[in-house]
Formats: structure tokens, C-alpha cells, sequence
């Protein structure tokens, strides 16, 4: 496993890392998650993401029962805060951001979190009383760094041209071969910014892997089959999408790995990439996936595949 520097952190992260959207706590039996987390230890990965909204705490009740027994040192945790997890409880107001932080290191089991990050912008606060919140929360030493998911280029030069709070360390934004977005401005801001990516979806929800197949049922036993994760894949599962990345599998033959290994090393092609997260439901998935830290791979294979799917979108 290789490492790379957390932004303007002192943060160590593993390229890939373990998420815990739609799985640990919610759509993957609890022994199989424990396994997992296990396993990615035993794979060198350092760095786990979850947030207090994934199965409205449980995710984050789940790695708080099942790192329990591991040195706090030995990883890096990150959590974030803004999705409603009531009625009345949601969003980034200093109430929201002091009753949330408190809640997510509850369940945590810890007193700190390395990494505290707003899920997506609050329209409805202040963005200066957002910024101050999340500056007492590192002052109080409840985290020891920021950051932000998908906000907008603009949201983001805001914050940072705010003088007198903590600067955000990490954006992470969705990103993969089949969504390049970032590309066009976040990337640039945040590389001139000291602030590093963390990718969610690097495998666009595990399409990339290439197990869907154009015209064809739906395997088993996958997150598109799952009642509990298979609602956002959806999107991806259209004729032109399947087989643009049914035209990848030459390439990644080529390159001598598996396919999810190719869209993964291609995510980490990006410097300001500092992790790939991944989700899993069996060890052997990440198995599969660690193999593509370090990997080296052609840039010629990359400009192909990229020609490949440029025109394949999903829908909606």
C-alpha cells in the first residue's frame, strides 16, 4: 500500500480507503463488515470514511464496536455532518455542528475524529458561521482537520477567503472514469490550496468492475440486486455505459490487472488525489482493489479508455 499526504495536513492516507456508505451497519451482514474492516487493516489501509447520516447512525455505531480494540493511532477516521438525521436535525448552524460532532464521537467510541467534513453546503446558514463552528470543534480538540463534499467552486474560494477559521484540508467530490467533473475547476482550486481529494465512488457505485453487462440480468448478490444499496447505481445502468465499459476490459488485459484495478489506478493518476474510497462487502473485494495502489500503468491505456467512455453518461 502506498501513502500520500492529506492536503496541508500532517495526515498520512492510504491511496485506497474504506467507506461505509450503504454497507457497514446498513446492507452488509455484521460478520461479513467485520471481516472486511479487518482485512483492510491486514491490507494496509490506514484511512476510513463514514458519516453520522449512513443508516441514520449506524455505520458510525458499527466502526465505533469494531475498532474498539485497535490503537486510535493506528488509523485515520473521518466523519461528516449536514444530512438530516431527524426532523428537526440537520444541516451546518453551530447548534447542528456542536449536537452532531458530540453524537458521531458517541458512537465512535472516540474523542476525536482526524477528519470532520460538511457533507454538502448549507444554503439555509451563514457560511461564516459554519466556518466558525467547525474552527471551535478543532479548537476543542473534538477533530484535528476540516473539510468539505461537493461543494461548488465558488462555495469553496468563499471559505477560503475567510480570514480568522481553520482551512479545509479535503474535498471529497465523486470522481472516476465515467465522471470527470471535478476536473474542470475544484481540482485546480484545491491543488493551489493545500487541499487534497478524497474520491467517492472511484468505481461509479462498482460499474467500472464490469461485472453488468449490456442486456443482461442482474447478477446476484451485487449492490445493483440489493434492496438497501442498489438504488443509486441505477443511474449507471444504461445500454451505452455498460458497453463502453465492456470496451475497457482490452486495456486493462493489456495493462496486465483487472479492470477495477485500471479505474482505480486511473482515479490515482491525479496528484491531488489522495484517496480512492471503496466500499466492500467481502474481503476479497478489497483484496482486489489495494492492488491498484502503485500500480503502473501506460498513460497511452488511459488516453484510450478515456476516448472510450467520453460519450457514455449515465442517466438523469
Amino acid at each position: 500500500m502506498k501513502y500520500r499526504k492529506l492536503g496541508s495536513s500532517d495526515l498520512n492516507v492510504s491511496e485506497i480507503s474504506l467507506g461505509s456508505w450503504l454497507t457497514y451497519g446498513v446492507g452488509v451482514e455484521r460478520d461479513s463488515a467485520v471481516a472486511c474492516v479487518n482485512k483492510a487493516f491486514d491490507l494496509g489501509i490506514n484511512f476510513i470514511d463514514t458519516a453520522n447520516v449512513y443508516g441514520r447512525g449506524a455505520a458510525e455505531s458499527f466502526l465505533g464496536e469494531t475498532l474498539a480494540n485497535r490503537k486510535r493511532d493506528s488509523y485515520v477516521l473521518a466523519t461528516k455532518v449536514f444530512f438530516p438525521m431527524s426532523d428537526t436535525d440537520k444541516g451546518l448552524s453551530r447548534a447542528q455542528i456542536e449536537k452532531q460532532i458530540d453524537a458521531s464521537l458517541k458512537r465512535l467510541k472516540t474523542d476525536h475524529v482526524d477528519l470532520y467534513q460538511c457533507h454538502r453546503y448549507d444554503t439555509d446558514t451563514p457560511l461564516e458561521e459554519t466556518m466558525q463552528a467547525l474552527s471551535n470543534v478543532v479548537k476543542q480538540g473534538k477533530a484535528r482537520y476540516i473539510g468539505f463534499s461537493e461543494w461548488s467552486p465558488q462555495q469553496i474560494e468563499a471559505a477560503l477567503a475567510m480570514p480568522g477559521v481553520e482551512k479545509f484540508v479535503s474535498s471529497q467530490p465523486q470522481y472516476s472514469l465515467l465522471w470527470r467533473r471535478p476536473e474542470e475547476k475544484v481540482i485546480p482550486i484545491c491543488a493551489k490550496n493545500g487541499i487534497s481529494q478524497i474520491v467517492w465512488s472511484p468505481l461509479a457505485q462498482g460499474v467500472l468492475s464490469g461485472k453488468y453487462l449490456p442486456g443482461a440480468k442482474i447478477p446476484e448478490h451485487t449492490r445493483a440486486s440489493s434492496d438497501s444499496m442498489g438504488n443509486f447505481i441505477k443511474s449507471w445502468l444504461n445500454t451505452p455505459v455498460l458497453e463502453a465499459v465492456q470496451k475497457l476490459k482490452p486495456l486493462a488485459k493489456q495493462a496486465d490487472c483487472t479492470l477495477s484495478q485500471f479505474a482505480l489506478a486511473w482515479v490515482l493518476r491525479e496528484p491531488n488525489i489522495a484517496s480512492a474510497i471503496v466500499g466492500a462487502s467481502r474481503p476479497e473485494q478489497l483484496e482486489e482493489n489495494t492492488a491498484a495502489s502503485g500500480l503502473k500503468i501506460d498513460p497511452a491505456l488511459f488516453a484510450k479508455a478515456e476516448a472510450i467512455v467520453s460519450g457514455a453518461e449515465r442517466a438523469g
